[in-house]
């Protein structure tokens, strides 16, 4: 594998990893609302649900989506509807209080943030740019393996990062009128991140 074409993919991914996107957005919102331990559950889903995808779109997974287009389309706007459900769900989120049921407003939990994945525009974006943009990377089971690897990784310091952001603002926002403005807010952020989608339309 070429060290320059290496660098450039760690640094493409460091990138979309960090930034604001609907993952990060919802981590942020979690680690406010109920605590670093709970989002984990959340984090781990996130982390090795975009890597699996990346090995199965760069194993051939993606070539279904090429023979059929309409896959796309159909995925973009369930995950656009789903988005837009999210965002409702965190401006409505309050931190639970001791003498709430603890059956309700829990975190997302693993596997809803897994399958999330699959209807996550930008992970879509990032997913693609992983395999296409690196071919020289993805050409190689083994180089693959390498990109599932790193994200992993990336995956899952970005994740915890933006988790613990979230937490570090709790002592701040300490009346659940204040956590309920912020959620809010990145409810409207989260809604924001759906105008590629619309405007690719």
């Amino acid at each position: 594998m070429s060290q320059s074409l290496l660098v450039a993919f760690v640094m493409f991914a460091t990138v979309m990893f960090f930034t604001p996107g609907p993952n990060n957005i919802m981590l942020l919102s979690s680690g406010l609302t109920y605590g670093f331990r709970p989002t984990i559950p959340h984090i781990m889903g996130i982390t090795v649900g975009f890597a699996f995808m990346v090995g199965a779109v760069g194993l051939g997974l993606g070539t279904i989506f090429i023979a059929y287009p309409v896959l796309q389309t159909i995925l973009k706007y369930a995950g656009a509807a789903y988005l837009i459900y999210l965002a409702w769900a965190i401006a409505m989120s309050e931190p639970p209080s001791a003498e709430e049921d603890r059956s309700r407003g829990r975190p997302m939990t693993f596997w809803g943030a897994a399958m999330f994945q699959w209807v996550n525009a930008k992970g879509w974006v990032m997913v693609i740019g992983t395999i296409t943009a690196y071919a020289a990377i993805a050409a190689y089971p083994w180089n693959i393996a390498i990109q599932v690897g790193l994200s992993l990784i990336l995956g899952i310091l970005s994740c915890t990062a933006w988790a613990l952001f979230g937490t570090a603002l709790r002592p701040i926002l300490t009346s659940r009128r204040a956590v309920r403005a912020f959620n809010v807010v990145m409810a409207v952020l989260l809604l924001a991140s759906l105008y590629p989608v619309f405007m690719d339309a």
